[in-house]
């Protein structure tokens, strides 16, 4: 086959080829730039006679290292075309041509560049173009190595899925934009319309993304060199050990949160990651302890202007953010959601249902039939961890008014939800019970959100399945940290078996469904079902579920130094308060309600107050951007911002856990005339209950000083240098240095709690004869998602056991996408899997053959 001079590349492919096409979308189209037969290469072999592609051999787990896609068209369909997405060339391109196209381009732009005189702007892209090159040349290596692997860590060869395979496409998504870029300036630096200050941007962001890409795949492999063959998570004593925390604290990520923000999932879902991060950011200019989330809100409206037009200040603003403020923050932002008037708009766009009603279950014991032998009962406690009997809220949901739903006990229990909820008077007709109950229990990282938030799918699940679904309201950390919030889903699921003539439903079928830290929630519930010997929901439904709280490396959590919804520090943040070694401040204890419902009733001067501020200060930003703007010589803009976020990383100090909590968690009382058969074994399981007393988090401080961050970020020295994160252990190549974060001192506490390592808090590590006790479990994950290793792994040890699971993997959509279910086509068909899994757990087998 005849080839261009110096590419490689056949006739017409190459930069001459490039040159002659100005139809962008042929250019960055697969099958237009890349022909099927092509994309195996020369050193990959041809395909035989008759066949469409390279031989199956040639292109085993290192070709593309795909998933499963359940937002798939329907069978027979045809597909879509995406022209212009530079995000497909990975799926159709070959790891080794990229790499060689990409660094053909790099050098061709290199010496036109170069030879365009002495200006700044053309040394400022030959230098990144050069950077380029040398970055996609040491990465490809690296990449390769790990795709040579990862189908060992694999749940099976039907779902080729795991934090190895996730790195790798992330990085070859930064490759495909860089390889974009390049053509297009390669095609159109001629030209009079060429922005050269925007394109140089662009590529500068993106040779940033890639070489902290590049450093995170020498992390990965000191993973592989490390753990046991097959296991994704360090087994070490540490777990997440101080010197990884170091290195992540140190890397520089703002490049992941300006120019490049979300460049690894769907285009689709880019706007609204802009969108939140966005208002993040603003949200966290204006955030004080002592405001509420409306004010605060009202006045970010103001100031979001300048970060939607500064990538750069919005990277470095949103890195400082995730890095110093506390959880309290987080679960303001998250709760953003749950004001009443943003609420009602979202419900506006969602199904219409007949019941949604909020509904508060008293704290009275009630006892519960045993499985084994309905004669003998359990009583079944309110929750009393921390705070004492209390009250759960949970929300019924029903498309469609049934037997049961209007009667005068479930009326008893309906909560007013404020002066702007609206109670519809039910029809008279009435449909028949159900013989299928969904029992829902939402995410929010365990700090954050209620049943409001997720009503908006929940709405559209109860008119898909026709069945009626309660979802829980769990008492939020670190008010309420664990054990409480297990208890009081494990007594409302409870309640809901024992009433769910009330829910309209038989309660022949029950489901247990939930999302992220729900899906944690679901599969502990059942377990301690199981564990007091009550009746265990017939399967389990679990979005992207976080089954490992400990810290643990993982090559999944390396995608927490780019993803924009779950950040490291974030989920550190989220699982200290959960394990209760986050204090609770009482400064302003009336101000921290759970529910967000009392936000709509501040005082309208105060409103007023605020958005008077507000304004005031979007002027004077505005004003004091352009000054800085005008002088280059000034301080960076970013360093301003900085200053008006919050003033320090709050310390942590240390919180003794209940002792109550645990021993109530353990405490099933049998009542029956004679003992039961079956008591032994509770008592068995009660001993694993108890594997874990009372303890004190240590406070585990990693201290980055601002002068070792400065030295790092400014060594040059030619020898290899060692990797201060990991020790002698790990080395970078010579000459490789990544970017450090330039944010001074950073103070990032990883508590080692112990009660992390209880089964009830990361079901993962829960022994054998325990994971027996689960029903079926079907699992969605996320192939980008940080947490996506604890699917693996977890669906990997039900199936050593013996249960039944399933793994759906679902590409290039983040965590939370069930949340996100009505932004694009990819959003609604992932959640649609969900759906169809709660079906197949709510149809009744099939009766056996005579």
């Amino acid at each position: 086959m005849a080839e261009e001079p110096g590419t490689g590349l056949p006739v017409g492919l190459g930069l001459a080829g490039i040159r002659r096409s100005r139809d962008l979308d042929s250019v960055f189209c697969l099958q237009h730039v890349f022909p099927l037969s092509f994309l195996g290469g020369r050193q990959r072999g041809w395909p035989h006679p008759g066949q469409t592609g390279p031989s199956p051999h040639l292109w085993p787990q290192a070709a593309t290292g795909t998933k499963h896609r359940p937002a798939v068209l329907a069978e027979g369909a045809p597909a879509q075309k995406r022209p212009g997405r530079a995000s497909r060339l990975m799926h159709t391109m070959d790891l080794r041509t990229m790499t060689q196209t990409l660094v053909t381009l790099a050098e061709d732009n290199m010496a036109f560049f170069s030879s365009q005189g002495p200006g700044e702007t053309a040394r400022r892209l030959t230098s990144v173009f050069a950077g380029v090159r040398e970055q996609a040349l040491g990465l490809e290596p690296a990449l390769v190595r790990l795709l040579g692997v990862a189908h060992l860590f694999d749940l099976d060869p039907e779902t080729p899925a795991n934090g190895y395979r996730s790195l790798v496409h992330t990085a070859r998504c930064c490759l495909a934009h860089l390889l974009h870029k390049s053509r297009y300036v390669a095609s159109n630096r001629h030209s009079i319309f060429f922005r050269t200050s925007h394109n140089l941007a662009e590529l500068e962001a993106y040779l940033v993304a890639l070489t902290q890409l590049r450093a995170l795949t020498y992390y990965a492999q000191h993973l592989l060199a490390t753990n046991r063959p097959g296991g994704l998570f360090f087994e070490g004593d540490e777990g997440l050990t101080a010197e990884f925390l170091r290195e992540y604290v140190t890397l520089h990520k703002g490049c992941f949160y300006g120019r490049c923000l979300g460049f690894q999932f769907t285009p689709a879902i880019r706007p609204f990651l802009q969108t939140i991060s966005i208002g993040l950011v603003s949200f966290g200019e204006h955030y004080k302890r002592n405001e509420t989330g409306l004010g605060v809100t009202a006045s970010s409206l103001f100031t979001s202007g300048r970060f939607a037009i500064d990538p750069e200040l919005r990277g470095a603003e949103f890195e400082r953010i995730i890095q110093n403020l506390d959880v309290h923050f987080w679960k303001a932002f998250w709760n953003i959601t749950e004001i009443e008037v943003l609420s009602s708009l979202a419900n506006m766009a969602s199904a219409t249902v007949r019941v949604s009603r909020l509904l508060s279950l008293p704290p009275e014991a009630f006892e519960m039939p045993l499985t084994s032998d309905p004669k003998l009962t359990v009583t079944i406690s309110p929750p009393l961890a921390h705070t004492g009997p209390g009250p759960v809220l949970v929300r019924l949901i029903s498309y469609e008014l049934r037997e049961g739903q209007d009667s005068e006990e479930l009326s008893s229990l309906v909560k007013s939800e404020g002066p702007w909820s609206l109670e519809l008077r039910p029809r008279p007709q009435q449909a028949p019970r159900s013989q299928s109950l969904v029992v829902h229990i939402h995410g929010g990282g365990f700090v954050a959100q209620t049943s409001k938030s997720h009503e908006p799918y929940l709405k559209t699940w109860a008119q898909e399945l026709g069945v009626p679904i309660i979802s829980i309201d769990y008492s939020l950390a670190p008010e309420a940290p664990f054990p409480r919030a297990l208890e009081e889903c494990f007594f409302a699921y409870c309640w809901a078996i024992k009433h769910c003539a009330l829910l309209g439903s038989t309660g022949e079928r029950i489901c247990l469904a939930g999302d992220s830290a729900g899906g944690n929630l679901c599969f502990t519930v059942s377990l301690r079902a199981a564990a007091y010997g009550v009746r265990v929901p017939d399967g389990i439904m679990a979005a992207y579920p976080a089954t490992m709280l400990q810290s643990a490396a993982s090559p999944s959590r390396l995608l927490s130094l780019m993803d924009p919804l779950l950040p490291l520090s974030v989920l550190s943040k989220c699982v200290s308060a959960y394990a209760g070694a986050e204090t609770e401040d009482h400064s302003n204890s009336d101000q921290k309600a759970l529910g967000m419902m009392g936000l709509v009733r501040r005082d309208t001067s105060l409103l007023l107050r605020d958005l008077r501020l507000g304004a005031s200060s979007w002027l004077n930003s505005f004003l004091e951007l352009r000054g800085h703007k005008s002088q280059k010589t000034q301080v960076p803009v970013a360093e301003t911002m900085r200053r008006s976020v919050s003033d320090a990383a709050l310390a942590q100090p240390e919180s003794p856990l209940g002792t109550d909590s645990l021993k109530a968690l353990t405490d099933l009382s049998l009542k029956s005339s004679s003992e039961s058969s079956d008591t032994p074994k509770m008592s068995e399981m009660s001993q694993s209950l108890e594997t874990l007393g009372p303890s004190t988090p240590s406070d585990v401080n990693f201290f980055l000083r601002s002068e070792d961050a400065q030295e790092e970020a400014g060594a040059k020295e030619g020898a290899s240098t060692k990797d201060r994160g990991l020790g002698s252990r790990a080395t970078f190549p010579e000459g490789f240095h990544p970017r450090r974060s330039s944010q001074g001192v950073i103070h990032m506490p990883l508590y080692s709690v112990p009660i992390v390592k209880n089964p009830f808090m990361s079901p993962l590590l829960a022994p054998d004869h325990m994971l027996k006790t689960l029903p079926p479990v079907h699992i969605v994950a996320c192939a980008l998602d940080p947490m996506l290793d604890d699917s693996v792994m977890f669906a990997r040890r039900l199936r050593e056991v013996g249960q039944p699971v399933t793994l759906h993997v679902v590409e290039d959509l983040p965590h939370g996408f069930l949340s996100l279910a009505s932004l694009c086509r990819e959003t609604q068909q992932a959640a649609q899997l969900c759906v169809e899994r709660i079906r197949l757990i709510l149809t009744p087998p099939a009766a056996p053959q005579p």
